[in-house]
């Protein structure tokens, strides 16, 4: 590697010694303003936890226009099964692989750590020539987008934003689905089942999972439909009644990894577990090549579990019924924008409370008419099973503006780089542009950032060659606005 890209992991490694899961950013940005402090920056934090660190001008660029260079703080904390990695006190573990940078089996925490350790690189770097600067950083982005929502008005000044989130060397992101996520609630009472009755453990796991709104489109299966599925073909030949199900992590991951424990009649155990086994040759056939590591366990529990207690099997048929019909993936393409998903949906998170059953949808769009269109299919088939439905606010979508001056400028400054065109994208994943163009009128803003696979997931990997690359667009760019 080079000095300058060594610099940059060396400050990314350090960001990621920190625990920052999302809503866990305190030791974080308490860090990053002191090294803004220790660098002589002045910088504020607003209630939310929202950070701002100002840079001045560069000697001849004071009257340059204020340029805010913004990334987030929290990162989606996701391990593989046979990882002890505890993410509320130890430090992610790089593994550097050729081109690539990775994690030891957790998520590597680039996506948004790199922006960080790009703009405090930038920032520090007395031979980068820029007009002021406005480091802004979020909080809470992955589980719902809360630092930029709570951004207030003046909290900065500039009004030319380049946010570093983007996943795709050598593209320009223009434009971002909105979103909104669904919490279904169905009341839960337990009873006792017959003590002919034995208990079964299905688990579905080994799944790749992935970013609900980069990946959707790439045939991953979702752990949860899958689970859904297996337990329809068991209730069509036994009575089973469920004692808990659990599958999923965040509304943004697709799940890697879901199981339930049911009863049933002992008589029915040994047919119920060969359909299994024959369901699961199904499932592997539909993700050849996708999933190449899916597995589906079937296990006979020695004793009762409990209490012995169970859902009644007309509420266990509902929850069925339920998550079978809730919808996933892709809803529909997006005109103009090729290969681009318009409106999805992810089934992202299911829990058994002592009470209740608990499940996580969460819909994007890059029409929020098409959002509100999805949203209220999944809220109908709540109610048909006599779920509560609770939705929350929802992100706006960001529409491209092809006309913006900053496209243009970065276009121009890309192409007399490195002599290839850019693309310009639009991107189903729900990016902060959307929430602070609405917040900042006449934002010229736009997205970009190395490249990643990955993300949200244990493969998660970073190409230290694009960092390089994202590293000397940004000072040529800046260099330009004296």
């Amino acid at each position: 590697m080079g000095k300058k890209l060594d610099r940059i992991i060396d400050i990314f490694k350090q960001i990621n010694s920190i625990p920052r899961c999302s809503r866990n950013e305190e030791q974080i940005s308490q860090w990053l303003g002191q090294r803004a402090l220790d660098m002589g920056f002045e910088n504020r934090h607003d209630g939310a936890g929202n950070l701002v660190i100002n840079v001045p001008a560069s000697p001849g660029y004071e009257n340059g226009p204020v340029v805010v260079l913004q990334g987030h703080m929290d990162m989606v904390c996701e391990k593989a099964a046979d990882s002890i990695h505890d993410f509320t006190k130890d430090p992610i573990l790089f593994v550097f692989d050729g081109e690539w940078l990775r994690a030891d089996r957790t998520t590597l925490g680039a996506d948004n750590g790199i922006a960080l350790a790009l703009a405090l690189a930038l920032a520090e770097d007395k031979s980068v020539a820029h007009p002021p600067l406005e480091l802004l950083f979020t909080v809470d982005e992955e589980s719902g987008l809360t630092g930029a929502n709570a951004l207030e008005p003046g909290f900065v000044r500039g009004k030319i934003l380049l946010n570093i989130d983007s996943e795709n060397e050598g593209a320009f992101t223009v434009g971002c689905a909105g979103g909104k996520n669904t919490t279904i609630t169905y009341p839960l009472s337990f009873v006792k089942y017959p003590e002919t009755y034995k208990t079964c453990n299905i688990q579905v796991h080994g799944l790749r999972g992935g970013h609900s709104g980069i990946d959707i489109h790439t045939h991953r299966a979702n752990a949860n439909k899958l689970l859904a599925r297996i337990l329809n073909k068991l209730r069509g030949q036994s009575t089973i009644r469920l004692i808990s199900a659990d599958g999923g992590t965040a509304h943004n991951a697709i799940p890697r990894s879901a199981g339930a424990v049911f009863a049933c009649d002992s008589t029915d155990v040994d047919r119920l577990q060969d359909i299994t086994a024959e369901f699961k040759k199904t499932i592997i056939r539909e993700y050849a090549g996708v999933e190449t590591s899916l597995a589906v366990s079937f296990v006979i529990n020695d004793s009762q579990i409990a209490g012995p207690m169970a859902v009644s099997s007309e509420d266990t048929q509902k929850i069925i019924n339920l998550l079978n019909a809730l919808p996933n993936g892709i809803n529909d393409m997006t005109v103009g924008f090729e290969g681009l998903v318009e409106t999805s949906n992810n089934l992202a998170r299911i829990r058994t409370n002592p009470d209740s059953m608990v499940v996580l949808s969460s819909q994007r769009s890059m029409v929020m008419s098409c959002l509100e269109m999805i949203t209220s299919q999944v809220e109908s088939i709540a109610a048909l099973a006599g779920a509560a439905a609770d939705t929350d606010k929802e992100y706006q979508a960001w529409m491209p503006n092809l006309e913006s001056p900053l496209l243009s400028r970065c276009l121009e400054t890309y192409q007399g780089l490195f002599g290839q065109k850019p693309k310009v994208e639009s991107i189903h994943a729900g990016l902060e542009c959307g929430i602070i163009g609405g917040k900042y009128e006449n934002m010229d803003m736009i997205s970009l950032g190395p490249t990643m696979k990955n993300p949200h997931s244990p493969e998660e990997r970073l190409h230290l060659p694009s960092v390089e690359k994202v590293w000397a667009f940004l000072v040529a760019l800046l260099k330009g606005y004296r």
